[in-house]
């Protein structure tokens, strides 16, 4: 299972973005709007990665103006740690999930709302994109409900969000299949809507499509163990440990 996902680490980023090797890390350029990439492992590497290899890494990313950050699976490439540690940036511990083939049960939507999956010409479109930016504090970019519909188009991504009766979208998120692998990603709730099972009601509809479509093996990153609880409702178990590094937030650039 984590090789599985070892690939798919590899493989998804490289739709929207470059990848430029540093030896046995991998740093992904996002090219054009959207989140930021970061730097991980390079496919296969599991040993001990040099202190000076993440610190050149952390210096392309300065250059390019991109946020030194990496992300690894902690039980797949255990060296990567203490060399991320070594030169600075705190390491967070997140829930590895993967969703049980097994797994049926379904939240109840909460009254008054409807989930469902967006495309490129719904007229939802732009709230959809907005609702997790929204979540997090920030505003999405004037291109990023564009190139959402683009990804989409390509089928490289699929969105879903849950609507009040306005037709606003309060919460939504995304999968974005890379043959039978895919990753359940940014699923946000606006600050306004929470505690209501709107995030878990579009990460059900996320995997009510990609099961529709064939993908085998549906995963997600959660918060901590009590978003982990919450997923585990869905049939999420967790297999591992997920681990992002970032400068210390006294030293973080300012934004």
């Amino acid at each position: 299972m984590l090789n599985r996902l070892e690939n798919y680490y590899d493989a998804a980023p490289r739709s929207a973005a470059r990848a430029e090797e540093f030896g046995p890390l991998t740093l992904f350029v996002r090219e054009g709007a959207g989140w930021p990439y970061y730097a991980r492992p390079a496919l296969g590497h599991d040993g001990e990665v040099p202190v000076a290899a993440v610190e050149k890494v952390r210096a392309r990313q300065r250059e390019l103006g991109a946020p030194e950050a990496f992300e690894w699976v902690a039980e797949t490439t255990p060296g990567l740690r203490a060399a991320v540690e070594a030169s600075g940036l705190v390491v967070h511990e997140h829930p590895l999930m993967v969703l049980d083939a097994e797994a049926e049960a379904l939240p109840a939507l909460p009254e008054g709302f409807t989930v469902r999956l967006v495309d490129g010409a719904d007229p939802g479109l732009e709230s959809a994109v907005a609702a997790p930016y929204a979540a997090f504090g920030a505003e999405p970019t004037p291109a990023a409900a564009a190139q959402v519909a683009a990804r989409i188009g390509a089928g490289l991504t699929r969105l879903a969000a849950a609507f009040d009766a306005s037709g606003t979208a309060l919460a939504a998120g995304q999968h974005q299949p890379v043959g039978a692998v895919s990753e359940v990603v940014g699923v946000g709730t606006r600050p306004e809507a929470r505690r209501r099972g709107l995030g878990l009601a579009v990460t059900a509809a996320l995997v009510a499509d990609a099961r529709a479509a064939g993908v085998e093996t549906v995963f997600l990153t959660a918060t901590d163990d009590t978003v982990a609880r919450l997923y585990a409702r869905l049939g999420f178990r967790t297999v591992a440990t997920a681990l992002i590094a970032e400068p210390a937030e006294e030293n973080a650039p300012e934004a």
